[in-house]
């Protein structure tokens, strides 16, 4: 997830264990206590994300693609690194380190801020299409929730507007929810989002607003934030199963003889009955694996050319069935042996490949089709070419290869 969202559902949280304790007998330690709880959840929430300083220790693009969502996304390392948040906070905050010597309530409160902070960073990274490898080194598998966008304004409303509402004055309140409202429109106006979609935010937005403002002192509206956020995952989970099973019988429908290995599928925002989905076929016999990106809508009165345009790809699709529920966009084939023969001679692919989930060949450029249409381009793409001569690449991470049944393992 973007790190707004991991820090506003990281200060729900906070909030959420802040408001669950007993409370403290003084004010000042009350307070804060308050500010140590969110502040510790909400960074923990961000913490992972420093593995983007090591970007640096591979070459473009291997260092994003293999470090980042690395080993600080794995459960062996949040330990340290939770150790190392804490240590921070209790060197660098006089006030909290008081506090923490002196009651028990805030010590329990910060350590579970800090774990729930971590556990939610590795959930909801997993939550899309991205995907983790959270058990590193004892299993290098990648996993892949396919259920939420990458930047989803449902959790910015959930938890959001509770934490805007007990924002002390009233024009500081104003200003944040006019910002969030501002934030909808913008996603409205550029088709991120359907008008349904953004009146079901406002509903809910309007509804946690009058729930804070009744029970201002209760934990009622974050448990309620957390209890819609958990409940939206589970629909966005079974549809994104169902638009699956779709996608899997078109395809086996187009062509018997092949074996759907895996369909990614990628949610729009708010969303939960269209999606992006890349699928990959091999057929053995034929020496021959596709890859297909298209648009799938899991409703059947809904024609995938009704989904929101904004996040779709920009070129035109063709219906793979009757219903137009299933449209492709691209259709990208190539020769398992070739593929295989690459991977064991050019070290710089092999890397690649250890990211790779939907990986494309065309030109002379390696890309994962995944990420065709992202705003700042493929940042998958490595050319090639580039291996010839060149020395290996150090220090690789051996995650398994998100494709090995396409090189010839299980």
């Amino acid at each position: 997830m973007d790190n707004i969202t991991h820090s506003v559902v990281g200060l729900g949280v906070g909030e959420l264990v802040q408001r669950s304790l007993p409370p403290e007998p003084d004010h000042a330690g009350q307070r804060t206590r308050h500010r140590l709880l969110l502040a510790a959840c909400a960074l923990a929430g961000n913490f992972p994300d420093l593995d983007l300083f090591l970007t640096p220790l591979l070459p473009a693009p291997l260092g994003y693609l293999l470090n980042h969502r690395g080993h600080t996304h794995t459960v062996l390392y949040a330990l340290p690194q939770a150790l190392l948040l804490v240590a921070l906070l209790w060197l660098f905050w006089p006030a909290a380190r008081a506090l923490l010597r002196r009651s028990v309530h805030a010590r329990r409160g910060l350590v579970l801020a800090v774990g729930f902070g971590f556990a939610l960073h590795l959930g909801m990274d997993y939550l899309n299409s991205y995907g983790v490898h959270p058990f590193y080194p004892f299993d290098g598998r990648w996993f892949y929730g396919d259920m939420v966008f990458i930047i989803e304004p449902v959790f910015w409303v959930a938890f959001g507007v509770p934490l805007i509402m007990a924002v002390p004055g009233r024009a500081p309140r104003w200003v944040l929810m006019a910002g969030l409202a501002a934030a909808l429109l913008y996603f409205l106006r550029k088709d991120y989002l359907t008008l349904a979609s953004f009146a079901v935010l406002l509903a809910l937005g309007i509804g946690l607003a009058a729930l804070r403002s009744v029970r201002a002192h209760s934990r009622w509206a974050m448990a309620l934030a957390l209890s819609v956020s958990v409940a939206f995952i589970g629909v966005q989970g079974a549809a994104s199963a169902l638009g699956r099973a779709q996608v899997a019988g078109v395809l086996q429908a187009l062509d018997g003889g092949t074996r759907v290995l895996d369909v990614s599928m990628t949610a729009f925002p708010a969303q939960p009955l269209c999606w992006i989905f890349v699928s990959v076929e091999a057929n053995a016999a034929q020496d021959r694996y596709t890859l297909r990106r298209g648009l799938v809508s899991v409703l059947p009165l809904l024609p995938a050319a009704s989904c929101p345009a904004g996040l779709a790809d920009p070129a035109p699709s063709v219906a793979l069935n009757g219903a137009a529920d299933v449209r492709q966009y691209k259709q990208v084939q190539g020769s398992l042996a070739a593929l295989r023969q690459l991977k064991d001679s050019n070290c710089w692919f092999d890397g690649w490949l250890r990211f790779a989930r939907a990986p494309v060949l065309e030109h002379g450029v390696a890309t994962d089709l995944r990420f065709a249409t992202t705003p700042r381009g493929n940042f998958s793409t490595m050319p090639v070419a580039r291996a010839d001569g060149t020395a290996c690449p150090g220090g690789v991470p051996k995650w398994d290869y998100p494709r090995q049944d396409l090189l010839g393992g299980a």
